[in-house]
């Protein structure tokens, strides 16, 4: 695999074969261009992961190409190089980003080291660009009317102190939301701390809330500090609430009433400032009515919910979502430049997702690793999900209801019988033994896209 794709420009044909053979044979893939125009053409069609840039050239000059393509929102790294360069123009270009200013002629190892340290500043980059955007509501990414208003019920629910219940199918992004309520929040310079109940051994919960001190049992040797603690002046995120045991519950609703904390082993009463917001794919207020789940700790915790939709009610936003993570996954996996087509994004836009945004990202993570080509088509988006069933194995879901579950396995098979029929209603609902009026309601009530009126009626 190449290190790295790389423009010289630069209108000295002796110099770009010198550089274009000395960076190949270190492994590196190179374009050349001998003017700014077609250099401002490459650019144009092709992602670069770094620029060797001449300054004084026959068409114009590269700093003002690098001025035009700093313009344009592009950040790729470029490095100057001049034989006989002003202070004036290194310091435009500085300004600029230029990574650095190479006097000719060019010694081959400082070219190297230079091209080493800005492509690994540029990773660092990119990465931390990811991070930031994983934090706040610029991570609750679509603009259908469901994305929109969630985005200003998170919005409300971060300028407000109340308890927050976030409730959605797996997968939906429960923890992304109490991410961004606690970063809008004004305990946003405060802990975020993380607990899932449902992987919290029962013996453990206590000690793993509250603490416990040195002694209080069988390999407690020194104190620890619990959730609560450690998240006093932010908030604590307890996801799959619903896993909680009853006693446990008890335990919690206390806390959340009297906003202080006993160590397991400890008499100390110590004052806890926490914010909690809980999560679950469960209905709690059946739960409750079961006695599953105390009403009281429900009520406490009940008092901004917030309701995610699921991917497949919100279609339109699924190709935002692919470039949002083609462009984590695409760094995370060293393979810049990979795109999606069209087709592609179709493909992945007519999936069910059971496992909502989640499924996704995995997909998209999937592709870019499993696809050798640098454009993803939708062949590989068939191949990768398999046709599109949903796994026998997560038809049952603890907590989702059967409604729920049937609709997920009737919407993948009839997406499966379309696209074997080619959208072809009439085949369609030949091949399942419907008539096709009832496969037209199915397919709206699902909303599944129906094939066009000219090709079913040439079937």
């Amino acid at each position: 695999m190449a290190r790295a794709h790389v423009l010289v420009l630069d209108d000295e044909r002796a110099i770009l074969t010198t550089l274009q053979k000395a960076l190949s044979l270190e492994g590196y893939t190179v374009d050349v261009a001998g003017g700014v125009k077609v250099a401002e053409e490459k650019l144009a069609k092709t992602t670069y992961d770094i620029a060797l840039f001449d300054v004084a050239l026959p068409d114009g000059d590269g700093v003002t190409l690098l001025q035009k393509v700093r313009a344009g929102g592009n950040d790729l790294p470029v490095v100057m190089m001049s034989g006989h360069a002003t202070v004036d123009a290194a310091v435009r270009a500085t300004r600029l980003g230029a990574f650095d200013f190479l006097e000719k002629p060019v010694s081959t190892d400082r070219l190297l080291l230079v091209l080493e340290n800005a492509l690994r500043l540029a990773r660092a980059e990119a990465e931390a660009k990811v991070l930031r955007k994983q934090a706040g509501l610029g991570e609750l990414i679509g603009q259908s009317r469901a994305m929109q208003q969630l985005r200003e019920q998170v919005e409300r629910a971060a300028k407000a102190t109340a308890n927050v219940l976030v409730i959605g199918e797996r997968g939906t992004g429960k923890e992304l939301v109490a991410r961004a309520i606690h970063a809008a929040s004004k305990r946003a310079k405060g802990p975020l701390e993380k607990m899932n109940c449902a992987a919290i051994p029962s013996e453990l919960f206590e000690s793993e809330l509250f603490g416990h001190e040195a002694g209080a049992f069988t390999g407690a040797t020194k104190q620890r500090r619990g959730k609560f603690e450690r998240a006093s002046g932010g908030t604590l995120f307890l996801d799959e609430i619903g896993d909680m045991p009853l006693p446990m519950q008890a335990k919690l609703l206390r806390v959340l009433q009297e906003r202080e904390i006993e160590r397991v082993g400890g008499n100390e009463v110590i004052k806890v400032d926490v914010r909690v917001v809980a999560a679950t794919n469960r209905d709690l207020e059946q739960m409750s009515r079961e006695e599953k789940f105390r009403a009281d700790l429900y009520d406490r915790l009940n008092v901004l919910p917030l309701q995610l939709p699921p991917l497949r009610s919100r279609r339109e936003d699924v190709p935002e979502l692919c470039a949002h993570f083609l462009s984590i996954a695409t760094v995370a996996n060293d393979r810049p430049g990979m795109k999606l087509s069209d087709a592609a994004v179709a493909a992945l836009s007519a999936y069910s997702y059971p496992g909502n945004v989640r499924e996704l990202r995995n997909v998209i993570e999937r592709l870019v690793i499993l696809t050798p080509d640098e454009t993803i088509g939708d062949g590989d988006v068939r191949t990768c999900l398999g046709g599109g069933a949903v796994p026998t194995g997560n038809l049952y879901r603890p907590g989702v209801p059967f409604r729920v579950l049937s609709e997920e396995a009737e919407r993948a098979i009839l997406e499966q019988a379309l696209a074997h029929h080619q959208g072809q209603m009439a085949a369609t609902a030949r091949s399942l033994g419907l008539e096709r009026s009832h496969l037209y309601k199915k397919c709206k009530a699902l909303g599944l896209r129906r094939g066009d009126s000219e090709t079913d009626e040439a079937d």
